[in-house]
């Protein structure tokens, strides 16, 4: 089976400065939407929908503010690291089932 990689369709504009993974092409059909994510505003620029950019971002500040509970020590650098670590943890254990079940469904129809 063919992995499966994430493909990054937001950018981030921290003091009129635009922050997109490395080698990314321009977005077309922008969506520039301002989210709260930990006490901080952020411009998030993504081809997704509105609710979609709110969403994820209301997912990581949800996530951080977890981790935070159970860890009122880290500092916010450490705290978005710890986030990403558990969302990139999360994902490949979402990405390993996904294989499983395509191994399966490929089973059942050989």
């Amino acid at each position: 089976m063919d992995k499966i990689f994430p493909t990054y369709s937001f950018h981030v504009i921290i003091n009129n400065r635009i922050f997109k993974p490395r080698g990314q092409k321009r977005l077309t059909e922008k969506n520039r939407i301002t989210v709260g994510i930990y006490g901080q505003q952020y411009t998030i620029v993504g081809t997704d929908s509105a609710n979609h950019i709110r969403h994820v971002a209301s997912l990581v500040d949800e996530k951080m503010r977890d981790i935070r509970s159970q860890n009122p020590s880290l500092d916010t650098s450490k705290l978005a690291v710890l986030t990403a670590v558990n969302a990139v943890h999360d994902y490949l254990k979402l990405q390993e089932k996904i294989e499983i079940l395509e191994n399966q469904l490929q089973q059942l129809k050989d």
